[in-house]
């Protein structure tokens, strides 16, 4: 597989850290799909034009400002599609593993699908393409596990306990984007139109309503469609963060991709710049909610 010179250069790290500036709040943020670091030893034997398609391409360029507001932020350097953090370390198929892997492995439908943590396929138009002529053997798969996947954990993991160690709570969004064509991924013909924005929180069990809905109304009122739910209800991340009981908070943001950019080229469009105002100005409006939040202990 040919990788563009734009892509040559890999970070040293596979997650970088974007610390609060100024006033620090118990905001953490992470794009675990935003990477466009392709490892010398992935294999894929599609074009890498198919392969980008499983990016969230310029997701963490569009929230780059939160530290600014007192968050921190988080951003993969790998590809999903190489090992995907939004998925349990045990969510593969024993039979896409060459040799015997040393623990009970637990597929979930994501794994069904080709796309769990080790992506097995990648779609366009609604036509999935194996990633590999081959399986990947058990030392590939661990290498990927233990030089991407843990260490983008720990660091968000580190994130948010610092956060709730100093404030005793913390407000966690996971940053996504979405493909025009998901519900014919998905297929799914009996769908509605797919909104601008999906806001998941697991069905209401992630984080406070209120919290949602506040960022879902600001969205509206910047004029973007906005759905809960529907088609993401959010995965392991906002899963295993997510526990408003105690005061921990975590709910999942979906982008429409044509709202910012071309999903073919994979460049930016005309409305990349308003909406990265309008984060901006949602940004403002959650570091509000949670100095509020805070004040009333």
């Amino acid at each position: 597989m040919s990788v563009p010179d734009f892509l040559q250069a890999r970070p040293a790290e596979p997650v970088l850290v974007h610390a609060a500036r100024g006033e620090v709040l118990p905001i953490v943020c992470d794009s675990p799909h935003s990477g466009t670091a392709y490892p010398e030893d992935f294999g894929a034997v599609v074009p890498m034009s198919l392969l980008r398609r499983g990016e969230d391409t310029h997701v963490a360029a569009l929230w780059d400002r939160w530290p600014e507001f007192g968050a921190t932020l988080l951003e993969a350097t790998f590809p999903r599609t190489y090992v995907d953090p939004n998925r349990n370390e045990s969510d593969l198929d024993p039979a896409q593993i060459e040799g015997e892997w040393p623990v009970a492995l637990s597929p979930s439908i994501k794994t069904q699908q080709g796309l769990g943590l080790i992506w097995q396929r990648i779609s366009k138009a609604g036509v999935a393409t194996p990633l590999y002529e081959r399986k990947r053997t058990v030392a590939e798969v661990q290498h990927r596990i233990e030089r991407y996947w843990r260490p983008y954990h720990a660091a968000l993991a580190q994130a948010i306990d610092d956060s709730v160690a100093r404030f005793g709570a913390v407000w966690h969004l996971n940053l996504h984007s979405m493909p025009n064509d998901v519900y014919q991924r998905l297929g799914r013909s009996d769908a509605p139109p797919l909104a601008d924005f999906v806001l998941g929180d697991r069905d209401g069990t992630t984080c406070a309503p209120e919290f949602i809905h506040l960022v879902g109304d600001t969205l509206k009122g910047f004029g973007y469609s906005v759905a809960y739910n529907e088609p993401y209800k959010g995965v392991e991340l906002i899963g295993r963060i997510g526990q408003p009981q105690l005061n921990r908070h975590s709910m999942q943001i979906e982008i429409r991709r044509p709202v910012y950019m071309d999903e073919d080229t994979r460049e930016p469009n005309a409305g990349f710049e308003p909406l990265r105002t309008h984060f901006a100005e949602l940004m403002q409006v959650l570091a509000d909610y949670v100095r509020q939040q805070m004040s009333r202990g």
